[in-house]
């Protein structure tokens, strides 16, 4: 390397180092690991003009094909990575290098990447668990900066967290309301999903930790008898299916599992296996929206953190890999968060739960549902701090207000210049009012946000399977008068900490829990079976 080179830092790359960690020593230099990275689009008017092109609910998803086409990584870059790869004693992982994903693969010494990126790598402890990391930004020679958009894998700190609850043992439990469990498909039934099993259909579900056993699956739907869907495990980055114990993050993958199943029992079901970093949660999310062998049309996630633990890398990366599946008609479910408004971080201040709050994901609050009779008798924000848990909600300190939003009244907090307001949408999330599930052979009662990414994965494939196509990005659509009047039971109970549940749109419940054939034929354009528009023919919005 020409020692006159210059180098310039990634955008966003800037890492602090983690509350509570004790540096441990130097990572060895010897040591062999992997890295992503991402390189920006063929297309240069694709991180300008696609964003504003999806808002529009008229948009017609293209073919995973043709999106590879013209918004794939370029090929001429790849070969310049190849030759940075080279000067630099890095492998490319050609196997694992997608240019549909704009992703290439990097193996290495600590000691080559270190001086490939410019950054020191050390080994920490912290109560979750020994990590490799890194602070200060990473950069790389002037000449690929403007093609490398981030580089995951260096620091591979435990990035999320799954948004589930399991109801405490009765003897500790602290009831607010009568407990009534269900099973999902009943919850469908309240919600009145359209008929159908989701045949046709693939949910595809990022999970970063767990597993399943099939053993378990079979008895579960055979308790609720139906068929048990076709699940498949997709490994990403190393992960796997590695089933535990119910209090692990089996929990979290069961749940998912067995809502979705229930409720679209056949459809198939891929979960997509990645460790517990934002490598590995990036690299889970692209390869499930290009995935041309199981073609998912929605995908679940139910893991997430405050946005204020994430780098502006990677909330940019993201974001994008969501715009990607808009554009191919994917439907992006995200869990909203199990801890208020505060998101857990206990700075006093208000935050949101990422990746929820990128405009491109659907994301999903949650209630505490009461019902008797297949009916809704009562349903509020779910806050249920004496047993630590409330659905997440707020205002982005990160995106703006997207369009669609604009006429919904979205707060401003103090100290904010206010941005998208989170959840979209709501359903069933309180452990008191939850789940009916099995995992590791255990029958227990699970809620939490998580339940509700999964619940709502489950009714979009229903309504793509009954309209024979995607109904694809939702958020614009919901948004529209005929829609938002139509598909949503308002809740205007209840709060998340600093948000209360109100008439309309409001950031703890967002629109509502789903009327689902209802919310299908108001997306179709048919009219529903009741005249609801003219239920709320006179209804206004609060200005913004």
């Amino acid at each position: 390397m020409n020692l006159a080179t210059k180098f310039s830092a990634v955008s966003g790359s800037q890492r602090l180092p983690v509350r509570g960690a004790r540096l441990i020593h130097d990572s060895h230099p010897d040591q062999t690991i992997e890295v992503s990275l991402r390189l920006r689009s063929k297309s240069p008017a694709t991180q300008e003009e696609l964003p504003n092109l999806l808002q529009d609910k008229t948009f017609v998803p293209m073919t995973r094909e043709s999106y590879e086409s013209q918004h794939a990584a370029d090929p001429s870059d790849l070969e310049k990575i190849r030759k940075f790869a080279d000067d630099h004693g890095l492998k490319v992982d050609n196997k694992n290098t997608d240019l549909a994903r704009r992703t290439v693969v990097l193996s290495g010494t600590v000691s080559a990447l270190q001086k490939a990126f410019h950054v020191e790598l050390k080994e920490y402890s912290h109560p979750s668990g020994n990590f490799r990391g890194r602070t200060g930004e990473i950069s790389v020679p002037e000449e690929y900066a403007d093609i490398i958009t981030g580089v995951f894998g260096l620091d591979n700190r435990p990035q999320a967290e799954p948004h589930f609850r399991r109801l405490p043992d009765a003897a500790g439990f602290k009831a607010h309301t009568a407990t009534a469990s269900h099973d999902p498909n009943e919850i469908a039934q309240i919600y009145n999903f359209p008929k159908g099993d989701g045949a046709g259909q693939c949910i595809g579900i990022i999970e970063l930790g767990g597993g399943f056993r099939l053993d378990d699956l079979n008895n579960y739907f055979k308790s609720l008898n139906l068929k048990t869907p076709q699940v498949v495990s997709v490994p990403v980055d190393g992960g796997m299916n590695h089933p535990n114990t119910a209090d692990s993050a089996d929990g979290e993958v069961m749940l998912d599992i067995e809502i979705a199943g229930a409720i679209a029992p056949g459809a198939k079901i891929a979960v997509y296996f990645a460790p517990n970093t934002d490598r590995g949660f990036l690299d889970a999310i692209t390869t499930a929206v290009h995935d041309k062998m199981n073609q998912p049309s929605v995908i679940s996630i139910s893991w997430g953190s405050s946005e204020s633990n994430w780098t502006s890398q990677a909330l940019t990366n993201f974001d994008q890999a969501f715009q990607a599946a808009a554009a191919v008609g994917v439907t992006v479910c995200v869990a909203s968060g199990d801890n208020g408004s505060s998101d857990g971080v206990k700075d006093g201040q208000d935050h949101v739960d990422f990746p929820a709050s990128s405009p491109f994901a659907l994301a999903c609050g949650g209630t505490t549902l009461q019902a008797s009779n297949g009916r809704i008798v009562e349903e509020s924000a779910w806050n249920d701090q004496a047993n630590g848990g409330a659905t997440g909600g707020g205002v982005s300190n990160v995106f703006r207000l997207p369009s669609w939003q604009e006429n919904f009244a979205v707060p401003v907090p103090s100290g904010q210049k206010g941005g998208r307001g989170v959840p979209d949408v709501a359903g069933d999330a309180d452990p008191a009012t939850g789940y009916n599930i099995l995992v590791d052979g255990k029958s227990t009662v699970f809620g939490g946000t998580s339940a509700v990414a999964p619940l709502w994965a489950g009714l979009v494939a229903l309504m793509n399977q009954q309209l024979g196509k995607p109904v694809g990005y939702l958020n614009p659509k919901i948004y529209s008068d005929a829609v938002e009047g139509a598909g949503f039971n308002d809740v205007v109970v209840g709060n998340n900490g600093s948000f209360a549940a109100q008439k309309g749109w409001d950031a703890c419940t967002g629109l509502g829990s789903p009327i689902g054939e209802r919310l299908m034929s108001a997306l179709s354009g048919r009219p529903g079976p009741l005249a609801i528009n003219a239920e709320r023919a006179g209804k206004k919005k609060p200005a913004a």
